[in-house]
């Protein structure tokens, strides 16, 4: 069943604004942690919404017209969202290492932010794309597709 680009754009839009609000709370509350300056984690937060939400509608894109997964090359759910976990968690830590770098005047206090990222945004992304690829919100039904 073809489904109509708007309907499709419309759900990678709405992914990437959920993602957004989990991700910027993740990073506000580690930046927080790690440098025991809360504004400093809210500047952090602040700025990475508008990098990451691009970043993040880019990635969905790309995985969309890649077509690997459960509907085109031989790769199933969790396998992809294993792999799409992992190749934006690269891209998203490196985004927030240098946004945090020159936030907070210290390439370490970047490393040790984006690092403490790898870990609990890894569990976080992997979750979320699991709910996501329950919901048929701009895709034709999965009725007929076995539970994954």
């Amino acid at each position: 069943m073809s489904v109509p680009q708007r309907n499709t754009r419309l759900r990678h839009l709405i992914k990437a604004t959920t993602w957004r609000v989990i991700g910027t709370l993740d990073t506000v509350l580690l930046s927080w942690f790690i440098t025991g300056d809360g504004l400093t984690g809210i500047k952090i937060g602040i700025a990475e919404v508008v990098t990451k939400m691009l970043l993040y509608y880019a990635h969905e894109r790309l995985w969309f017209k890649l077509n690997i997964g459960p509907d085109g090359l031989t790769l199933d759910s969790k396998r992809r969202h294993l792999l799409k976990t992992i190749t934006w968690r690269v891209l998203g830590s490196s985004d927030t290492m240098v946004l945090s770098w020159v936030i907070s005047g210290n390439p370490f206090t970047g490393l040790k932010i984006g690092g403490a990222e790898l870990v609990t945004k890894m569990i976080l992304y992997y979750l979320h794309e699991r709910v996501w690829y329950r919901l048929d919100f701009g895709l034709p039904s999965r009725h007929n597709e076995p539970a994954a």
